[in-house]
């Protein structure tokens, strides 16, 4: 469902894609679900729980096994937003009315987490933390073109149509301390502001991401969500949020391989991933 469309591929050898998916330095960049990750206020709660215990159930040959209950968004831990996921004045990407396809149980009609492929694409990392020379940017800061402009020169590439376009705030290292990485004791979390997600959205990207809980700036005193609009909304562009990029950060020089697989849920806004970093 996204703007970029797949380009012709050749003779697939698998021995040779294997043999380069191994030697490369392979960087996991997902935080684990757990009890008392961080959740975005907007966002349903996580829980997960022992259903069965090792015991409950005995079998005569010495077999016994252990399941869970878990309760969760599909926006928990590390996941990418499906393009129903947001809308503009009541109209999804591609210009459907956002009531009539969410009408009924069955959740979406269009644009669900399930019409999102395997991810196999290019990525470019644009750590505008490293740029401007801090571990960390403060609260609520807003990125802007020129911090795109010098973390995309210091990446050593440029952003393709269909990449992956990841921004790093630094905030990942907050990840176990809930408040602060969500922002909610502070002024907000860091982020591309309007103009910086026009400058994304021109570069048409498949997806961009970041290591925050909503990819943009959360200024508590002026939260308006605009950029999801213009990527999700207006140009069909994923989002994913959560990431984990402190390994990536200072090794990835140039492009690097990323893959990630949503789950195929039907008609849900979004899909926990495990993305990994190849390089």
């Amino acid at each position: 469902m996204n703007i970029v469309t797949t380009a012709a591929k050749g003779d697939f050898q698998p021995e040779a894609w294997l043999g380069a998916a191994n030697a490369a330095r392979q960087i996991d960049l997902s935080h684990p679900m757990q009890k008392g990750m961080p959740i975005h206020p907007a966002h349903p709660p996580f829980h997960i729980t022992l259903n069965n215990r090792h015991g409950d159930v005995l079998r005569c040959c010495g077999h016994s096994s252990s399941n869970e209950l878990m309760v969760t968004s599909t926006h928990s831990s590390t996941h990418i937003d499906a393009i129903c996921h947001v809308s503009e004045h009541g109209a999804l990407y591609g210009k459907y009315e956002a009531s009539e396809q969410q009408r009924g149980i069955d959740l979406f009609k269009v644009h669900g987490a399930e019409t999102i492929a395997p991810i196999f694409r290019r990525g470019v990392l644009l750590d505008v933390a490293a740029t401007r020379g801090v571990s960390a940017l403060e609260p609520a800061y807003e990125i802007t073109v020129a911090d795109m402009e010098a973390a995309e020169k210091a990446s050593g590439t440029t952003i393709q149509p269909g990449d992956i376009a990841l921004v790093r705030t630094g905030w990942a290292q907050y990840w176990k301390e809930s408040q602060r990485y969500l922002g909610l004791d502070s002024a907000g979390a860091p982020g591309p502001g309007v103009e910086a997600g026009h400058w994304l959205a021109a570069r048409k990207p498949f997806s961009v991401g970041s290591d925050t809980s909503a990819f943009e700036v959360m200024n508590h005193h002026n939260i308006t969500l605009e950029v999801h609009m213009i990527l999700i909304a207006q140009n069909g562009i994923h989002i994913i949020e959560n990431l984990n990029l402190e390994d990536l950060s200072g090794v990835a020089k140039g492009a690097f391989a990323f893959v990630a697989q949503p789950l195929r849920i039907s008609g849900a806004t979004g899909s926990p991933i495990r993305p990994l970093a190849l390089l």
